[in-house]
């Protein structure tokens, strides 16, 4: 509708900002209907066809046990099974077995078994330090510090009395300032130049020289 509609009274025609029921004969899209098709959720007050399944192929295969052309069936192999031919195979000369040998005399030292059969005096043997020896040492003199005996700090001796020495304090001192009053040294001096007649100055620089033939002018020599 246009805004220029004629009033009604106090209301004006426009356009409705949602839908109203009214206008409607139908419950409209709030109400979801069942479905025609299928068989889920089907309407119950309309009439459902028949309907048909298509089923899947059964593998008829694997009644079948053989192994099929998959396998290479070597060509001497018959019904009966292999046939007749010989066949021959050459395989290498194996080793002969070797006989058990016992150990002769000189295989046996007789000598070291005499300190185990018969008595012998204690033997020792001196080898190397250990590094274990070094890790396990108990701390020697040094290693103790031992408390003091000079001064006001000592613990197994009485200590004389100890008088310290410090510098001058100011407070009571004869020079304390107790006003903190400025003196002459914290102002700072007037320049004279201030209050009188200010002198002539003069600057000194070096000397200028007039350039000559012999001189350089704009980067060129003459």
């Amino acid at each position: 509708m246009t805004t220029a509609e004629p009033w009604i009274g106090t209301w004006r025609p426009h356009r409705p900002r949602g839908p109203i029921a009214a206008q409607y004969s139908s419950p409209g899209p709030k109400y979801a209907l069942p479905a025609l098709t299928g068989t889920s959720q089907h309407d119950p007050t309309k009439y459902k066809a028949p309907m048909f399944s298509f089923g899947t192929n059964y593998n008829l295969s694997s009644s079948d046990c053989s192994p099929g052309p998959r396998y290479l069936i070597p060509s001497n192999i018959t019904r009966e099974g292999r046939d007749g031919t010989p066949a021959f195979s050459l395989h290498s000369r194996p080793k002969e077995p070797k006989c058990f040998q016992a150990p002769g005399p000189g295989h046996y030292s007789p000598e070291s078994s005499g300190k185990s059969v018969f008595h012998s005096a204690p033997a020792y043997s001196l080898s190397g330090r250990s590094k274990y020896v070094s890790i396990n040492q108990t701390p020697g003199p040094a290693s103790y510090s031992l408390p003091p005996v000079l001064g006001p700090k000592t613990i197994a001796t009485s200590a004389v009395p100890s008088y310290s020495l410090c510098g001058r304090s100011k407070c009571g001192s004869f020079h304390e300032d107790l006003k903190k009053t400025p003196g002459p040294a914290a102002y700072n001096v007037v320049d004279p130049r201030v209050y009188r007649k200010k002198p002539p100055q003069y600057s000194m620089t070096g000397r200028n020289f007039t350039p000559d033939q012999f001189s350089q002018l704009l980067g060129l020599e003459n």
